[in-house]
């Protein structure tokens, strides 16, 4: 079935899905995240699995059941072959390399592959929950997130300014305008969104980037 995108959250998550492969155990970040299943192609399956002491999350279906919820505290379902263990357990999951993907929402992501998503100087703020455990021990770091902030400034800068939640570990950036891959030379972009032009990036990124191979050619001029 063909979903229509209608907002920039749907983009970013549908282009999110294709980088999936069947049998992924993936950590999806609370928010725009958690919007990603709803996209993936029918051949590919993946096990969520959640910090708080799960894999195998499911859509919500029937009664809501209060002791049932993901990272974010959301009522949430379980799949048949699901398994619940305590944070010790899942956290030993995260630290030991056993999760193949997390996908973040992020505040500032920059050339380097730092990421900053879980404060802002002067706001309150409830921790970082494991999101400095997930990009340090996932194997692949997908950060998911809207092009620019509610200013209109660039969210992919050439150096974080907010506190840092990793160093040198974004893999990939995912935004409604284009794709970005973070290599040892800096950012390559490697996909521009449909409808989207190579001048309309370049205004809206404020880091320096490199055009990738598999851009479509007639778009950039």
């Amino acid at each position: 079935m063909v979903q229509t995108l209608v907002n920039p959250k749907q983009i970013i998550a549908a282009r999110v899905a294709k980088e999936m492969r069947d049998g992924d155990v993936v950590n999806l970040g609370i928010g725009l995240p958690t919007m990603m299943p709803n996209y993936l192609p029918d051949n590919v399956n993946v096990i969520l699995q959640s910090e708080n002491g799960y894999v195998g999350l499911g859509p919500l279906e029937g009664e809501i059941d209060p002791d049932l919820v993901n990272a974010g505290g959301q009522p949430s379902g379980i799949l048949p072959g699901g398994a619940f263990f305590d944070s010790v357990f899942s956290f030993e999951l995260i630290r030991g390399g056993h999760v193949d993907v997390t996908v973040l929402g992020g505040l500032e992501a920059d050339a380097k592959g730092n990421l900053a998503n879980w404060m802002v100087p002067g706001k309150m703020v409830p921790g970082m929950g494991g999101a400095m455990d997930l990009v340090t021990g996932a194997k692949k770091v997908i950060v998911a997130m809207e092009h620019t902030a509610k200013n209109g400034s660039s969210k992919i800068l050439e150096e974080c300014r907010l506190p840092l939640t990793g160093k040198g570990v974004v893999d990939l950036i995912v935004t409604e305008l284009a794709v970005f891959r973070v290599t040892e030379e800096g950012l390559v972009l490697e996909e521009l969104q449909e409808g989207v032009d190579l001048e309309t990036v370049k205004e809206k990124t404020e880091a320096s980037f490199k055009i990738g191979p598999n851009v479509v050619l007639d778009l950039v001029s």
